[in-house]
């Protein structure tokens, strides 16, 4: 049985050697990306059972994707590979405070051959969450049927579904990702976002009023991740805020809200109070800022120990 299982696009992601404008980039090192399989790595680092559901391009790419995942510890035997379509690439502009632009050429995704009668109900309810996100609908129309056939399976067989919108606006307008991923929350067992992202989806950037909103949806848990500001939870009738955890500097932002969802979502199926769960989980982000790379900053849980107190760590 797997803790916790996603589907969706990964890429390779090309990262400069060099800080500033892209157009003055020369040199670049390959790395694996795409925010469901950050997310899977995440919560396997952490001791979690995981799995992925996803086409690659039967390219060199897309080995390098399938053998990264298979020895991070994620299961890939829902994984396919597919001629006609590359695997999905994007390019990183990174500037020296660790912000971060990125440019994708993902127009032929190897995932668009998928639909909904791919999906193995058999190894979606063996999981007890799917984690699903915003990006896969948004690469093309044709995955919101996959999504919501995946999101059926689960609730079928009682299988959680955690949900980050990930509204990624250079794949789809405001009104695109509002009219879509509005209709799913009302099947939404776990909600981890931006708020940013909920102002797009109910027109409301509050957390306070977002969680009026969510509760008003029968949504159970409520993360709302407010960055360097920490983030507010909800569950039965507790709200509460938990303070941000500094990190000791910013080198690169993204992948830091798959930390934060890994880590929510390994407290989650650890049944821990509340307030430790989002302290867990903005420690996670925490981290990852602090390592250049999508996932190379995604902690294993020892690691986290040791930044909690919880452990010793002996260098020597």
């Amino acid at each position: 049985m797997k803790d916790i299982i996603t589907i969706g696009d990964a890429m390779i992601a090309f990262e400069p050697n060099s800080t500033g404008p892209m157009r003055f980039a020369n040199q670049f090192q390959k790395k694996v990306g795409g925010a469901e399989l950050n997310v899977m790595v995440g919560c396997s680092r952490l001791g979690l059972n995981t799995g992925w559901i996803s086409r690659l391009g039967q390219d060199e790419f897309g080995k390098t994707i399938r053998n990264y995942a298979r020895g991070e510890g994620v299961d890939v035997s829902e994984v396919e590979f597919v001629e006609g379509h590359p695997t999905s690439v994007y390019f990183k502009e990174m500037m020296e405070d660790g912000s971060v632009r990125t440019f994708y050429y993902r127009e032929k995704s190897p995932t668009l051959p998928m639909g909904p009668e791919d999906l193995n109900e058999d190894y979606i309810k063996q999981a007890k969450i799917l984690h699903v996100t915003g990006i896969f609908p948004a690469i093309d129309e044709s995955n919101v049927a996959i999504i919501e056939q995946a999101i059926a399976l689960a609730k079928k067989h009682d299988v959680k579904v955690s949900f980050d919108p990930n509204i990624r606006l250079k794949l789809w307008s405001k009104e695109q990702a509002r009219e879509t991923l509005a209709k799913i929350l009302p099947d939404i067992d776990i909600l981890l976002a931006g708020a940013e992202e909920m102002d797009i989806l109910i027109g409301e950037s509050d957390p306070d009023k977002i969680i009026e909103e969510t509760k008003n949806l029968g949504i159970p848990y409520t993360a709302i991740k407010l960055g360097s500001e920490g983030s507010v939870g909800y569950y039965e009738g507790e709200k509460l805020k938990a303070p941000p955890v500094p990190p000791k500097k910013v080198v690169d932002t993204v992948g830091a809200g798959d930390g934060f969802n890994a880590g929510f979502l390994y407290g989650f199926l650890q049944k821990w109070p509340l307030e430790k769960i989002l302290h867990f989980a903005n420690t996670i982000g925490s981290m990852v800022v602090g390592v250049k790379g999508d996932n190379e900053g995604l902690p294993y849980y020892e690691e986290v120990q040791v930044l909690l107190g919880e452990k010793e760590l002996i260098e020597r």
